[in-house]
């Protein structure tokens, strides 16, 4: 039998580690397993991963050689910083006079609250010279540090002191981090206080990344290891060890990546459903949303995933006062050590009677829970659902309706109504607080509701997805393979690495060295050069330049089959909220297909203006990756892009009080669609086209898509 190189996957969770093969060539799913994560092995999580990995390449007959691509997600990370249950951080201050005094105010991390009643165990020395570094180095070791962080409150400039610290404490076997290693932004109590959260974690996962990276050999798998980042991209093990705080939240950005990979969405909203909670987060043109991630309510410097997450899930239990479903959550069945009655036998809850109380202490009183003879049955979202019928056969939360209905019935004696309105009621409460989220995300985004679709994930998703669509007017669907979407996300992600330089005024020069930074970056840690693409943006107000780097670890990935002209024009067109009729391709290159429309300007103004013109960049798999109200397209080709480029910067450059306002422009080449609009200057502008359009044919075809700004 002839096998193919296979991706996996895999998502270690709180209670299951689950892992996917995807086949190399064409992406698609070709086993899964599931084991117990194993918190309590003495490897830890590591002897889960390694479990799933044996029972994945039984479950779908492949061997070890047959791995061309391993990467896993771990909440190790996130739940060590939600429980408090981290290392103590040594902090070496370094400094005299005014910058001195800064910086031992970091002294102050020690009151950063991580979990109720447990804060960041920080002790910390001062050293005003490189001399004293040692003996602040064995100070904090004496206080009982388990990891050194050195903070100076300029070591973006000059870090040569922080280094001190790190040499001090490596001669000491102390793992060590300084804070311009982990960002080199300015703001001395944000960075400090990235460090020292990066630094709290690291020696629990440099255990785990070893005993992973060792199990993995001995499996014979030579595939590189990658580990999800909180991003959206995956990093190489060498980067997690220098910067283990880049796995927080990547789990739910496992679930993004998969709805976004596998899913081909273009804008909507992901909404990954367990049976505690809903992770919920935005896709836009193409691309998660990340931003600055708070921990215990701090900003940090850590770019993730922006998700937002609402206690409700598929195993959320109903609270009722008087005559009516008040809530949902956030005790959940599994954690109650409850089971749910939509999934046992009907003769077993059928005649069940009512009883309000505590799941467990603590807990307010009026949980409602189902009393057999056989046992105590919990009522949660997934027996609505299944009640209601809206969970399709086959699916991870599907059970026969009528134990789900059986179930009900006491409550819906007890609320006088029938055992359908008492289902709606749960369901109407539990996502109406999802709803709220949602709401805020959409209009935090200026998402086009016209064009928006809700997309579930997660074991729970058809308990919620639906019925929010439903309430919310909204178009909604379940991801296919939605209980597995994270590890299948962690098996297609990209190496991802984000730059960020303070640079006043930047020069060319400067951009193009902080582009090259980032992409040597996704380079180091495997990526393919032919694969790499590195979008810049400048923000003038805060003077950082950023550069996102993205990139394939090898040359396996799916050479992509074009879903056609018919599956691009509609994609389009519902993008645009048009009959296709009146969409037109204008441009196309090797991997998209540009379309525009007209709409006229409405009201007396319309009269004397010029009407708009939508464009849709869609690629050959139909993904709508770029989308604008009102744009300009041009095409040329390689030889005559540069004095094309400039005649549109001069042509469609604006100036009010603030000054020249360059447009916004989207470079497409090759397989290559080149956000440019991040730049402020059209020099810059020029430079960055440049390093796009280097090294190809004269020949080629180039297009641009150009948005005035107003």
């Amino acid at each position: 039998m002839t096998t193919t190189a296979i991706r996996v996957g895999i998502d270690v969770g709180g209670t299951f580690t689950d892992a996917v093969a995807i086949d190399a060539a064409s992406l698609e799913l070709v086993g899964t397993a599931k084991v117990l994560t194993t918190h309590r092995h003495p490897d830890g999580v590591a002897r889960g991963i390694i479990n799933a990995l044996k029972e994945l390449l039984e479950n779908c007959g492949r061997s070890a050689d047959d791995v061309v691509f391993l990467a896993h997600g771990t909440t190790q990370a996130t739940n060590a910083l939600l429980e408090g249950d981290v290392a103590t951080v040594g902090v070496v201050g370094l400094g005299r006079g005014l910058d001195g005094w800064r910086t031992k105010a970091v002294r102050r991390l020690a009151k950063l609250e991580l979990a109720p009643g447990k804060h960041l165990p920080v002790t910390y020395a001062h050293a005003t010279e490189s001399s004293q570094v040692p003996d602040a180095v064995a100070a904090v070791q004496r206080g009982g540090a388990e990891v050194v962080v050195g903070v100076e409150a300029f070591s973006v400039d000059d870090p040569d002191g922080e280094l001190a610290v790190v040499r001090a404490a490596e001669a000491r076997r102390l793992p060590a981090t300084a804070t311009h290693d982990i960002s080199k932004l300015y703001g001395l109590k944000k960075r400090a206080r990235t460090a020292a959260l990066n630094a709290s974690i690291l020696p629990r996962m440099l255990g785990t990344a070893e005993l992973v990276r060792g199990s993995i050999d001995h499996a014979g798998i030579h595939a590189p290891l990658m580990v999800m980042r909180c991003d959206g991209g995956v990093m190489s093990l060498e980067e997690m060890r220098r910067r283990p705080l880049l796995t927080i939240l990547s789990g739910p950005a496992a679930g993004a990546a998969g709805a976004l990979l596998a899913e081909r969405v273009s804008e909507g909203v992901f909404l990954e459903t367990g049976g505690t909670s809903t992770d919920i987060s935005v896709i836009r043109d193409g691309r998660v949303a990340v931003a600055y991630a708070k921990v215990g309510g701090y900003a940090t410097y850590l770019k993730s995933l922006d998700v937002r997450t609402v206690g409700v899930g598929g195993g959320s239990l109903v609270r009722v006062s008087g005559t009516k479903v008040t809530d949902v959550g956030p005790r959940s069945a599994h954690i109650a050590e409850l089971d749910y009655g939509c999934f046992a036998e009907p003769d077993v809850v059928r005649g069940g009677r009512l009883e309000l109380g505590r799941p467990m202490e603590g807990d307010p009183a009026d949980y409602a829970i189902v009393v057999t003879d056989s046992g105590r049955f919990a009522i949660t979202v997934t027996c609505a659902a299944n009640a209601l019928g809206v969970v399709p056969s086959g699916d991870h939360a599907y059970a026969e309706p009528t134990a789900a209905r059986l179930v009900i019935e006491p409550l819906a004696a007890h609320l006088g109504c029938s055992v359908d309105d008492a289902a709606r009621q749960i369901l109407d409460r539990a996502t109406a607080r999802v709803r709220d989220v949602v709401d805020e995300m959409i209009d935090d985004y200026r998402l086009d509701r016209e064009g928006l679709e809700l997309v579930g994930g997660g074991g729970g998703a058809a308990t919620v997805t639906p019925h929010l669509g439903a309430t919310m007017k909204l178009p909604a669907r379940i991801a296919a393979h939605s209980s597995v979407i994270s590890p299948i996300g962690v098996a297609l992600a990209l190496v991802r690495d984000t730059v960020e330089r303070v640079v006043p005024s930047p020069t060319q020069q400067d951009i193009l060295s902080v582009r090259a930074e980032a992409e040597r970056a996704v380079l180091a840690q495997g990526a393919s050069p032919a694969t790499v693409e590195v979008e810049v943006s400048i923000d003038p107000q805060r003077n950082v330049v950023a550069a996102v780097a993205t990139g394939a670890t090898d040359m396996h990935t799916r050479a992509s089959a074009d879903a056609g002209e018919d599956t691009a024009l509609e994609a389009a067109a519902r993008s645009m909220h048009v009959d296709a009729s009146a969409v037109e391709r204008t441009a196309t290159t090797p991997q998209f297909r540009v379309y525009t429309s007209v709409r006229s300007r409405g009201g007396l103004v319309g009269k004397v203006t010029r009407p708009r013109h939508p464009v849709r960049v869609v690629d050959i798999d139909g993904v709508v990756r770029f989308g604008s109200p009102d744009a300009h397209v041009r095409t040329m080709t390689v030889a005559t892009a540069r004095a094309g480029l400039a005649e549109v910067l001069e042509q469609f450059t604006t100036y009010g009080d603030s000054g020249a306002r360059v447009p916004a422009i989207q470079l497409l080449v090759g397989p290559r669609l080149a956000n440019l609009a991040g730049m402020t200057h059209p020099d810059q502008v020029l430079a960055l086209a440049d390093t796009e359009l280097s090294g190809r044919a004269d020949n080629e075809d180039v297009v641009l898509v150009v948005e005035e700004r107003s």
